[in-house]
Parts: C-alpha cells; sequence; structure tokens
C-alpha cells in the first residue's frame, strides 16, 4: 500500500471511528521499527500514532510476541495500572483494509538516543531517569497476572536459553564467544524466581523522553511473564546504552543507582548473580536477533537493506560479552596485548575495489544524505553504513584472516576444535593464550563492522598496550 493509499484508508478508518470529517494531514513513516510500522499523523486536531504488521502481512515468529490485539490490550491494562503507557484508542479491524494494527494517541517526546544522550536539553532528565525506569518497571511487574492477555508468553531460565541455543544452531552460526556464552549460561543457571509480567523491551528507543523524563513507554510486543530482574538486565545490555557505553544503565546512568531505584519502589531486593546471568542472557539475546534479522532477509520475507546490516552486529555482541566475562576471570582479565590500527595502503594502477566503495561511500554521505529525509534519510545512513563494511571488509579482511590463522597455528587449533572446546567446556576463558585470541578476533571483526562502536574503545582501553 502506497502513502497515498494508506492515508485514504486512514481517513475513512478515523472517520468511523472519531466521527466528524477532518482530513488527513502530516503522514509520515517513523523511523526505526525492524519488526513493525509506525506511522505518525494528525486527523484534524487529533494527534495520532498507527501501529501495524509490515505491509507484506508476514512478521518474523522466531521470537515469542503477543498478538497485535493482545499488544494494545496490555497497554491500555499498563496504562490502568498507572504505567506510563499511550493511551490507546482503537485495534484495526479487516474491514479498515489495514491488516493488522491499533491506534494510539500520539504523545510528546523523542525516542532517538542519540538525540537524548548527552544533550545538554536532556541533562534534566538524563538524571531522572535510573529512578524512573526503576519505578516504572516496579509498576508493571506488579500488575496482576490473571488480567494479562490470554495469550502472554510464559518461560523459566532454562526453557528461553534451550529456545534460543536451538535457534543459534538453526542459523549456522559459528561464533566461538557465542559457544562459550552459551556454555557459561547453561552452566550458571538461577533458581526458578517468582513469575511477573515483564515489559520484555524496556530500553532507550523505546521510551520517549521529553526535557523531563519518560512520556510513554513503547513497543510492548515481546511482553511475557518471567524474572522480574530480566527487565532490568536488558535495560543495561551494552547495546542498549548507545554512544555512552561507559554508562552501565541504558546509557544515562549507573547499573548500581538503577537497582537501588528498583529496591525502594518495589520493596524487593536484587539479587547480583541473577542480574549478572540476565545481563550476559541479554547481550547474548541481542547477537542472536542480528542473526536473525539476516535470516528474514534469506528467507525472502524482508529484504530491506536494514535487516542485513544489523546482522552484521554480532560483532559487537562479541566484544561486549568478552567484556562482561572479565569480572569473572580474575587475574587472566588482565593479559593485555599489542594492537595496532590497521594502515590504509596505498593504491596504484587499476581502481581497486575498496576505493569504489570509498567512492560510493562519499557519493552516499554527499549526493544522497544531505537531501534526503524522512524515512529516507534513515534508510540512506543504513545504504552508507552497508558500504563501509564492505569498503573496510576490501582493505583489512584479507590480513585479519592471515592473522587470525596465524594464531590458530599457534595455539595448534583448529577454528572448529576451538568452537567444539568452548562448548564442552574443554577449553575456557581462563586460557591466556585462549582469551587473547578470542579478543583480537572479536577486534579485528568489529574493525571490519562497525570500528566506532563505543565499546570497541573500551575493550581497547582494557585489553590494548598501547
Amino acid at each position: 500500500m502506497d502513502k497515498n493509499a494508506l492515508g485514504e484508508a486512514l481517513g475513512r478508518l478515523c472517520a468511523r471511528h472519531f466521527g466528524g470529517e477532518a482530513s488527513i494531514a502530516n503522514l509520515q513513516r517513523l523511523s526505526g521499527g525492524a519488526n513493525m510500522e509506525s506511522w505518525g499523523f494528525d486527523y484534524g486536531d487529533l494527534p495520532l500514532v498507527l501501529r501495524r504488521m509490515p505491509g507484506n502481512g508476514e512478521s518474523d515468529d522466531t521470537v515469542p510476541r503477543l498478538s497485535i490485539a493482545s499488544e494494545a490490550k496490555l497497554i491500555a491494562l499498563a496504562e490502568s495500572h498507572g504505567v506510563t503507557a499511550p493511551p490507546m484508542l482503537g485495534v484495526l479491524q479487516p474491514e479498515d483494509g489495514l491488516g493488522e494494527g491499533f491506534l494510539m494517541q500520539r504523545i510528546e517526546g523523542e525516542a532517538l538516543p542519540h538525540k537524548i544522550l548527552g544533550n545538554p536539553a536532556f541533562a534534566e532528565a538524563e538524571k531522572a531517569l535510573p529512578r524512573q525506569c526503576a519505578e516504572e518497571l516496579a509498576r508493571i511487574h506488579t500488575i496482576p497476572l490473571d488480567t494479562l492477555p490470554d495469550d502472554m508468553p510464559k518461560a523459566d531460565a532454562a526453557t528461553l536459553l534451550s529456545e534460543m541455543h536451538q535457534r543459534y544452531k538453526d542459523y549456522g552460526a559459528a561464533i566461538p564467544v557465542f559457544d562459550y556464552a552459551f556454555r557459561w549460561l547453561q552452566d550458571n543457571l538461577p533458581a526458578t524466581a517468582d513469575p511477573c509480567l515483564l515489559h520484555g523491551d524496556f530500553r532507550m528507543g523505546n521510551l520517549l523522553i521529553d526535557r523531563k523524563g519518560i512520556t510513554a513507554i513503547l513497543d510492548w510486543e515481546l511482553a511475557h511473564i518471567g524474572d522480574p530482574v530480566q527487565d532490568l538486565a536488558y535495560l543495561c545490555t551494552p547495546s542498549w546504552r548507545f554512544t555512552r557505553h561507559d554508562r552501565g544503565a541504558g546509557g544515562f546512568g549507573a547499573i548500581d543507582d538503577l537497582i537501588s531505584a528498583y529496591e525502594a519502589a518495589s520493596s524487593a531486593p536484587v539479587d547480583l548473580a541473577r542480574f549478572d546471568y540476565w545481563l550476559i542472557y541479554s547481550t547474548l539475546w541481542w547477537g542472536n536477533v542480528c542473526l536473525n534479522m539476516t535470516d528474514i532477509w534469506r528467507s525472502g520475507m524482508d529484504r530491506s537493506l536494514e535487516r542485513t546490516v544489523i546482522g552484521r552486529r554480532t560483532s559487537e555482541v562479541e566484544i561486549d560479552l568478552l567484556l562482561l566475562f572479565d569480572p569473572l576471570l580474575g587475574d587472566v582479565a588482565k593479559t593485555q596485548f599489542e594492537w595496532q590500527e590497521p594502515e590504509t595502503p596505498d593504491f596504484a594502477g587499476e581502481t581497486d575495489n575498496a576505493e569504489l566503495l570509498e567512492a560510493l561511500v562519499g557519493w552516499a554521505s554527499e549526493g544522497v544524505i544531505d537531501t534526503a529525509k524522512g524515512r529516507a534519510l534513515f534508510e540512506a545512513r543504513v545504504a552508507r553504513n552497508a558500504l563501509g563494511i564492505l569498503k573496510r571488509d576490501a582493505l583489512y579482511g584479507a590480513r585479519f584472516a592471515e592473522s587470525q590463522q596465524q594464531r590458530f597455528d599457534t595455539l595448534d587449533l583448529s577454528f572448529e576444535a576451538l568452537r567444539a572446546g568452548l562448548s564442552d567446556g574443554t577449553i575456557a576463558l581462563n586460557q591466556p593464550k585462549i582469551l587473547t585470541h578470542l579478543r583480537l578476533s572479536a577486534l579485528e571483526r568489529l574493525t571490519i563492522d562497525q570500528p566506532k562502536y563505543p565499546g570497541r574503545e573500551s575493550a581497547l582501553k582494557t585489553w590494548s598496550r598501547t
């Protein structure tokens, strides 16, 4: 459905739902949202948001998600319990011709983390966010289970881990750090907690924020019943810190402050070992989601470029997992190595592939991004990122592969043997040469995929002597 047809269908829907003869104005696709479409628009003086399934009607079913109707019911239920959720206005019906979705009131606030974190205009909000997030989560966690939609997913830690590990195998991925993380999680499963409602995706990017703090909590499709500490730890997942890797709670505050505020709001102590488990789980979960993005693209369900670029973010997760494991390794974690940033070679003769790609990056920056707006601007930036990955792979990929093979020769190991040993426990991170190899390999991959990822700088400060 093109934008004009969508606007006409929304006009008919709103006329039936709200009455009157107002027109649809300011219709625009909101940035982000790999699994659901969100459209902002006005009907007369009513600011609204349409949230619906992708235009092809297909969605990823490898991660348990609420049905559209249940998500709408849950948002309304949460608001009735004092949670800062957007007012729910109605669920789409088949006769609306818009697929599956719902209408919400549009709330003022900024969602994009890079516009919030570190911005002086949001300094007051940042100071308040550890307390506000803790209080919102405490309210969500006390919503009675017998009031929830019937299809609310429920699973304990062991089941969640088993299902995630099976998906990882199904994707055909081969990432040694992930193999070790799965084994560590299996060896450190926490006891079953008293179940409660979890938001499931509570993080920066899903929170609308103004200068005083949270104005709305969005994207409830991953809500489920489980361990409340999972929600707390998820907010602290390194990838959700965005540009503020050193601020463990969502990029805006300290983890200790978030936990203390949650304990005060919920009157329930937080077990720190349980928190560490869920933090490592959530980090690995995001890595699996990245793999799933590529799997969806390969299936033909959604051939958007964004899927493939997110799929390359697994190297961020490798770095983050290794940093999270450092405190558990004792003195071995202090092992350091020499690191030199790769140099760009001097080219001569025929145009090299890396030069072609560099030219394309420049064209995307100057010829496309400078003139694009809205969703087109978002997509142009994604395309530039993809071209940058290809350029760096052309520049550094072969020499990194050679360095990795040299390390395998020194270890007297094959790639397959390393994976098998990390999976079955015969090889561990407390072996300095193994740890150094995994760290270097992760840094090399990330240097190609996303050299500006803040976790890379954190890793180099910790692991490198230079």
